[in-house]
């Protein structure tokens, strides 16, 4: 049924976070070493230029205006304190924030390239404060423009370099923008608004009069507005069935790209703003795999740069002509042998939960279908819950795909893709009507002529974690196993131990520890493992900030004082998530081999 192991599917590879510079070269970040680091490129398909030689994954890169030089930012260990750093043309590496307790988050370079904005919270871990420093010094000299009082993040310099648009949050559903004069520290506040809004990939409008911007300001779904420096809305584009979910303008000639998300699927438009709210659509590239995003914008907008995925189409970078639609593949990341052709694309279905809502998901089977039903079955939740599963390339997909396994990725309530109210479904004390939608989509698989019932296993990560430990004891009989990657089993702990940056916004989705401390005691899976009977396999980063190891320490421990066949691996040099390639092949080789003896 397949010819191929696991650690040639972890060896496929992805290129993608593309930057240009004035001249026209194309950086951005390829995994070919295991992890993310920085390469550079000068003709498509050409052969790359690797600029970093690091063990940590790099997060991101972006050119310097005017200069052969670029910022990129990484972390130790997972640990997401990360630091910016500058590399230059004779590949010279400065670290420019050496503030290694704090974390550093990328705001935009100014657009004479001596200067760039960031935020961090250097004065206090659970604050953001923003920052402007000057190319050629380091993080001691930074100036400190702006003293925040809560999750303060950057998105770029206004076209005259006098202000700079910041968004706070206060939960992943409601944010507010503001305008910042960066000579005087003076905040201009744009989006006053009751209930939860979301104001999203803010963009400066050539004029520096306006921003663009996507919203669900008094709509169900995300819509492409203009926001001017008075308040005003005004909308652009919408769509009533589906959200539009990015925009990235080049503020200098108006060139404009967004997408509309149908189904996890991205549809594009490329344009130029010829007045306020009116844009003329240029062609549309044709690009495959479905996904398509991370716009950067070349010399004039003439041309722009995206990474291009699909579930049989691994990641890599496309170069597009702007008026044209005309698209040429720049990087060649490898399908490590593997024939694109042996790949499987998901099918969209939706099946009916306890409360006659429809819930979508991906659904794949394998080539090779038995006929008599005996199709194993992994239940792969997202995390989040405020994300959505989209048909990106897996390669662990794939491969357990290849090995006879069938995979089911719902988006259950809480997920987004699917409108404001859908996403809070799953608000606080409604957290469990999550958890039925896991029972809804097993009872669909039942009912499906290929799959074994009684080969039926639950993984995910992060809050996928925690739904497949409130899966395996609110349901145990459904699932012949679970795997736990960085879970929460326990969100009182959680919430307690999780970084302090972070908690406020936690609070907002699950409850809080002064108001709600019963409740989230009473679901939360650690006071119910003695239920849990499905073998557990638990994987952890020990340096994980977001949802801390203690969390994995607790449920592997609960359930086996319980008689639970449980399997624990904790990684020193990880975080919220397995990056490392090395790591990813030992971790999975380990759950396949889990799943081998229990299903």
């Amino acid at each position: 049924m397949y010819e191929y192991d696991l650690e040639r599917y972890l060896n496929v590879r992805s290129a993608y976070g593309a930057s240009i510079s004035s001249d026209g070269t194309l950086s951005f970040l390829m995994d070919t070493t295991g992890v993310g680091q920085v390469w550079t490129l000068d003709d498509p398909l050409g052969w790359p230029e690797q600029r970093t030689f690091f063990d940590e994954p790099v997060g991101f890169v972006d050119y310097a205006p005017e200069r052969d030089e670029l910022v990129f930012g990484m972390d130790e260990g997972g640990n997401e304190r990360a630091q910016l750093y500058r590399l230059d043309s004779q590949n010279r590496i400065t670290n420019l924030t050496a503030h290694p307790d704090a974390k550093h988050r990328w705001g935009g370079w100014r657009h004479d390239g001596e200067a760039f904005a960031f935020a961090s919270n250097r004065r206090s871990e659970a604050v953001f404060d923003v920052y402007v420093q000057r190319r050629d010094v380091t993080g001691t000299d930074a100036e400190l423009i702006f003293e925040g009082d809560g999750w303060l993040s950057v998105g770029g310099w206004s076209p005259d370099d006098t202000h700079l648009v910041v968004s706070e949050a206060y939960s992943s559903f409601d944010q507010d923008l503001y305008a910042l004069d960066v000579e005087s520290g003076d905040l201009t506040h744009l989006t006053p608004h009751e209930g939860d809004v979301r104001y999203l990939s803010a963009s400066w409008a050539p004029d520096g009069e306006s921003l663009y911007l996507v919203t669900d300001e008094g709509s169900d779904r995300l819509y492409l507005a203009r926001l001017g420096l008075d308040g005003t809305l005004e909308t652009v584009r919408e769509d009533g069935e589906w959200n539009i979910d990015g925009v990235a303008l080049d503020h200098d000639t108006g060139r404009i790209a967004f997408s509309r998300n149908v189904d996890g699927y991205n549809e594009l438009t490329i344009g130029e703003l010829t007045g306020p709210a009116t844009i003329d659509a240029f062609p549309t590239p044709d690009l495959p795999g479905g996904l398509a995003g991370g716009v950067a914008w070349g010399p004039d907008a003439e041309r722009f740069a995206l990474s291009v995925t699909g579930r049989t189409v691994n990641t890599n970078l496309f170069v597009v002509e702007t008026e044209t639609g005309a698209a040429e593949r720049w990087t060649a990341a490898s399908t490590a042998g593997i024939p694109q052709e042996t790949f499987v694309e998901p099918e969209v279905v939706r099946f009916e939960s306890f409360d006659g809502r429809e819930i979508p998901a991906l659904f794949s089977l394998p080539s090779d279908v038995p006929e008599d039903g005996d199709t194993p079955v992994i239940v792969d939740i997202h995390g989040g819950p405020e994300s959505q599963r989209r048909p990106s390339f897996a390669g662990l997909t794939q491969y357990f795909l290849s090995r006879g396994y069938a995979v089911f990725e719902p988006n259950v309530r809480g997920s987004t893709g699917y409108g404001k109210a859908y996403t809070h479904l799953d608000d606080v004390e409604k957290r469990m009507d999550s958890v039925k939608d896991l029972r809804a989509g097993v009872d669909w698989l039942h009912a499906h002529p290929a799959v074994d019932d009684d080969r039926i296993v639950a993984m995910g990560g992060s809050y996928g974690g925690f739904m497949v430990l409130a899966a395996l004891t609110e349901y145990p009989d459904l699932w012949a196993a679970g795997v736990d990657v960085v879970g929460i089993a326990n969100f009182v702990t959680f919430l307690e131990n999780t970084g302090e940056w972070r908690r406020e916004l936690r609070e907002a989705e699950y409850g809080s520890l002064d108001e709600d401390r019963e409740f989230l005691e009473s679901i939360s899976p650690l006071n119910n493992a003695d239920r849990i009977t499905a073998p557990l396999f638990v994987l952890h980063g020990a340096n994980d900030p977001r949802v801390p190891v203690g969390e994995a320490e607790q449920i592997a421990a609960e359930a086996e004082s319980h008689g639970v066949p449980v399997e624990r691996l904790i990684f020193e040099n990880e975080g919220h998530g397995i990056s490392k390639r090395e790591n990813r092949i030992e971790a999975y080789s380990r759950v396949v081999a889990f799943l081998d003896e229990h299903v």
